[in-house]
């Protein structure tokens, strides 16, 4: 780590004011490039109907207005299940399942991480096996299960899926691994018991990975809509109810616009909330002791 540090450091000083404000610039220049789509959403949902139909398309708005969202209250006010019940079903499937996640990913990784047992190796290369698998391939046998266990039309049937995110495993495990056994052995001599040893040690020094699971979990339970398991209205969520809004036409254009907005506020706050801890895990993933 002291000779990392020397060659970051020689790289600082050898790098002129020239190629610094150069590299600035490209990152600025990218990083405004990847804001356009959002600022684009953003002015969209204020846009009234004749500006989001003009053409050639204005990108920023010219004479904002509130009235797409007064338009989506007023159909979520003359909808049959409350929207407090769509907020409900989404709070509890997007809380439970990334809650859940992290906790089952960490307790899961640690000993595969810290002990060595029968098995051990042959089980960590299922679950980098698993990764190569993308949602639409378990998508079949991940319904077969559900419906085998009656848990078709319930909400069980997306949150007990998520917890089995290979990816969290995946990455709590590379994240134990960098915790000296010396701490730990430490805590044993101490009279420290495991579970004392996970939920004080383990836990804050993988602070950064735990972090990322939630920036990755929470936007996918947060945007789904449970249409291949959850048939009943009342049981929907949120994603779903404001999508069927958006979807009556050209007229509920500015609703769609909207309801983008509504949609992306919650999980870009939680990423800008958790950046940095997000950047640390990108910049130590890679590094040996």
């Amino acid at each position: 780590m002291k000779l990392q540090r020397f060659f970051i450091k020689q790289k600082k000083l050898n790098r002129s004011f020239a190629v610094s404000f150069l590299l600035f610039a490209l990152l600025a220049l990218f990083g405004s490039f990847m804001a356009l789509p959002l600022i684009y959403a953003v002015n969209n949902a204020f846009k009234p109907l004749d500006e989001i139909f003009i053409f050639p398309p204005r990108f920023f708005v010219k004479n904002p207005t509130l009235d797409n969202f007064f338009d989506l209250f007023a159909l979520m006010g003359d909808s049959w299940v409350p929207l407090s019940r769509y907020i409900v079903n989404t709070l509890l499937i997007t809380l439970v399942g990334t809650v859940g996640h992290i906790l089952l990913a960490s307790a899961a990784a640690y000993p595969l991480a810290k002990y060595r047992f029968y098995g051990s190796k042959t089980l960590f290369n299922i679950v980098i096996l698993s990764l190569m698998f993308s949602g639409h391939v378990t998508a079949i046998p991940n319904y077969m299960v559900m419906s085998w266990l009656g848990w078709i039309n319930t909400h069980a049937s997306i949150i007990v899926p998520s917890l089995a995110f290979p990816l969290g495993l995946f990455l709590m495990k590379q994240f134990m691994e960098q915790i000296p056994d010396s701490i730990l052995e430490a805590a044993k001599i101490d009279g420290a018991s495991e579970y004392r040893i996970f939920w004080s040690i383990v836990m804050p020094n993988v602070r950064p990975a735990w972090l990322t699971l939630l920036i990755l979990q929470f936007p996918a339970l947060w945007g789904t809509d449970g249409g291949r398991f959850i048939y009943s209205e009342k049981l929907k969520s949120l994603h779903y109810a404001l999508g069927q809004i958006s979807e009556g036409g050209i007229a509920r254009a500015g609703v769609g616009a909207a309801v983008a907005l509504l949609l992306m506020i919650v999980p870009i706050t939680l990423f800008i909330i958790s950046q940095s801890s997000v950047m640390q895990t990108m910049a130590t993933s890679g590094l040996k002791d």
